[in-house]
């Protein structure tokens, strides 16, 4: 099978960014009072979103909103564990948290406006999400992001 046209990726692409725009909004303007505080911002191409580092609130870690990632540390390349792994469920390799954040970025992508009360149903901030586990699965393998299917 032939991969799509770069153009038509691109428009892809494009379209996915605008039906997350309502929650990027929220996230930049997060983000922006986050730089009073002393956080630096940049735009990443490979993750699609725009980063804001240092941000000086929040229990640690990331959190993305639409294609804006806001991280509480100096740089989204760090190792950390997988949800499922930190809840028990088993020993699970080390991710990196740019692959976990960005799965949540293409799932925003997707879904736009829906991602979060979506995200809220199906338990939040949790190892039984399946939001979360797709995103621990991209992390490690690249691929699966998409939260309905199979691994």
């Amino acid at each position: 099978m032939r991969a799509p046209p770069r153009w038509l990726l691109h428009a892809v692409q494009c379209l996915g960014i605008l039906w997350a725009s309502p929650v990027s909004a929220i996230g930049l303007a997060a983000g922006l009072a986050a730089l009073a505080g002393g956080a630096r911002a940049q735009f990443s191409r490979r993750d699609l979103a725009c980063i804001f580092h240092r941000v000086p609130w929040g229990p640690g870690g990331a959190l993305t909103l639409g294609n804006v990632i806001l991280d509480t540390g100096d740089d989204l390349g760090r190792a950390c564990n997988t949800y499922a792994h930190d809840a028990g469920h088993g020993h699970e390799p080390r991710i990196r948290l740019c692959d976990h954040e960005r799965a949540h970025v293409l799932q925003y992508m997707a879904l736009g406006v829906l991602f979060l009360p979506l995200y809220l149903l199906h338990g939040g901030v949790a190892a039984r999400n399946p939001f979360e586990r797709a995103a621990d699965r991209y992390a490690r393998t690249g691929r699966g992001w998409w939260p309905w299917s199979r691994p």
